[in-house]
């Protein structure tokens, strides 16, 4: 099986670009995150022609996540248990979407981003990633066999070669020791960040802000970051980093990160 996940930054604005990708990278699930759109103005209609399901979870122009499976799509799952809320009244955002397709939980993430450290949605995202913690240690202890991907947008770099330049992130949120702590508490309940482990190149990145020449400088940041559990790592024979999708008219900020999954 192969599974993607790409922060799309507006399915509308880029749904020709995710059907192409769809089709040349030969994908079986396709994660989505910042689709910025409600479940009922989502595009489902391309994706479908293809052979593909499609799950939503979206309120507004902000947010979204999406699963699109040729493999099944079933027991689908809006938000995980404990998921915090956030804004005035409070509220879950839609940031979490879970599915299961072809045997795999797969769960299409997008991490609150934190803004500044001194801001309340900093306090947020770790309370976030915490409950995240708590639920995926969850789905283990009831199953130590479940075949559970963690797939996103953690709005988190993991090491100082992560982002190209460190000491410009000094004081900023992404790269906090209380972030970092908070993302490698899930490799502590028995998760493997898989892409690291098969891509494990330093200053390799999965974002470029479209600002001041990032991505042709090749200034980015690695922070679509792939989870999985025991029993899928296993399983994981590759993961690749799609950096030309980068490139062209109209791209994402982002750009797809692909695991190959052998059969069991």
């Amino acid at each position: 099986m192969r599974l993607a996940t790409w922060n799309i930054n507006s399915i509308r604005a880029r749904l020709d670009r995710a059907v192409a990708f769809l089709e040349r990278a030969d994908v079986d699930v396709l994660a989505l995150q910042e689709t910025k759109v409600k479940d009922e103005a989502f595009p489902r209609e391309p994706f479908e022609a293809l052979g593909y399901e499609v799950a939503t979870h979206g309120y507004s122009q902000w947010n979204g996540v999406a699963v699109i499976s040729r493999v099944g799509l079933t027991d689908v799952e809006r938000g995980f248990p404990g998921q915090p809320t956030w804004g005035d009244p409070a509220a879950a955002e839609a940031r979490a979407l879970g599915a299961t397709c072809g045997g795999v939980r797969v769960w299409s993430l997008y991490v609150p981003n934190g803004r500044e450290i001194e801001d309340p949605h900093y306090t947020y995202k770790l309370d976030w990633l915490g409950a995240l913690r708590d639920a995926a240690q969850g789905w283990l202890a009831a199953d130590p066999q479940a075949q559970v991907a963690l797939v996103g947008d953690w709005n988190i770099a993991p090491l100082d070669t992560d982002v190209w330049d460190v000491a410009r992130f000094v004081g900023r949120t992404h790269v906090t020791p209380a972030e970092r702590a908070a993302f490698e508490a899930l490799a502590d309940v028995g998760y493997t960040e898989v892409s690291r482990v098969h891509v494990p190149a330093e200053h390799t990145y999965t974002y470029w802000d479209y600002q001041q020449l990032r991505f042709p400088r090749n200034e980015g940041m690695r922070i679509d970051l792939t989870y999985a559990s025991p029993a899928l790592a296993a399983r994981v024979d590759g993961v690749r980093i799609e950096r030309d999708e980068r490139k062209g008219k109209q791209p994402s900020d982002h750009v797809p990160v692909i695991l190959e999954i052998r059969t069991p």
